[in-house]
């Protein structure tokens, strides 16, 4: 780990922001959703003309019409045209999207001897944060086990542990909200962090959640890791082998994933479809133990 422990917190703009996040010439992603009319527009481009005047600009009108605006939190490749793992060039940031409960749980972060503190804290609509942490050395499967077990930890969104996820961009009105909120983001320090500075323990979805406990525990990555949708898939099947209602188990699944997926009701009745049809193959087959790995086709949108 890099720190500098003069530094002194600061806000950000939504250029200095991209500028923190990436270097000049990386390739990044922006991604605009209208509310209204679900109409999506991805760009890619290079950091610097992400930060500069007149994209700047378009964001601001795109935003002043009703759309939200978020940004991919890792570089893209050279070439690359879309938002997907193979097209991640490496792993810049691991992060944490606490829409419930987020006041408690960034104060458990901020108390907590297993995660270091976070580089930039956003601040996404009253009571609701994002957390953002600068790190190197991670593959991709290294950066999700850690995302899904941080975001198990502190009671994080599930749905925002893959590393091709979009948080938003600070300096752009909340348009989810029915009173405008404006993003704010705080730059806490310049550390730079590899794996070895989170020590969180292996966790799944079921495990309750104990914000603020200050027991360190050793980190684990799991040899089984599995993508989102397959976390999605697999929450599925838990949750109608223990009979819950397939339309609940919907929602919950199109919650999750309303900012990532051009229609998260499709794509959770889909999901629910497939775990449906999957579980009497699984009840007949008593020999099999545990979930099975998801067949699942759908991707992440090239938007």
């Amino acid at each position: 780990m890099s720190t500098n422990t003069d530094f002194t917190p600061r806000s950000l703009t939504a250029s200095e922001y991209v500028r923190q996040l990436f270097e000049a010439g990386d390739n990044a992603a922006i991604l605009v959703r209208n509310r209204s009319t679900g109409h999506t527009v991805q760009r890619i481009a290079r950091a610097e003309t992400i930060a500069g005047p007149d994209f700047q600009t378009w964001l601001a009108n795109q935003n002043a019409s009703g759309s939200d605006v978020f940004m991919g939190m890792n570089p893209i490749k050279d070439g690359a045209h879309s938002r997907t793992k193979a097209n991640i060039k490496n792993i810049r940031h691991v992060y944490l999207d606490l829409d419930r409960k987020g006041d408690v749980a960034l104060e458990a972060i901020r108390n907590s001897p297993s995660v270091p503190a976070p580089n930039i804290v956003l601040d996404t609509s009253p009571g609701k944060h994002q957390v953002v942490w600068k790190v190197s050395g991670f593959s991709q499967d290294e950066a999700e086990s850690l995302l899904h077990n941080l975001a198990n930890q502190f009671g994080g969104d599930l749905a925002a542990t893959d590393s091709t996820r979009v948080l938003r961009l600070p300096g752009f009105a909340n348009r989810k909200l029915p009173e405008e909120f404006i993003v704010q983001a705080r730059q806490e320090n310049d550390a730079i962090y590899t794996l070895r500075d989170f020590t969180i323990h292996e966790d799944s979805p079921e495990t309750p959640r104990h914000l603020g406990d200050d027991q360190e525990r050793p980190r684990t990555v799991p040899s089984d890791h599995k993508s989102q949708s397959e976390h999605d898939w697999a929450y599925a099947k838990r949750a109608l082998a223990r009979g819950d209602d397939p339309e609940v188990v919907i929602q919950r699944i199109a919650d999750y994933r309303s900012e990532d997926k051009d229609d998260p009701q499709y794509y959770a009745r889909h999901t629910v479809a497939k775990a449906q049809a999957q579980l009497p193959i699984e009840r007949h087959n008593s020999g099999t133990s545990g979930v099975s790995e998801s067949p699942h086709a759908d991707k992440e949108p090239d938007h």
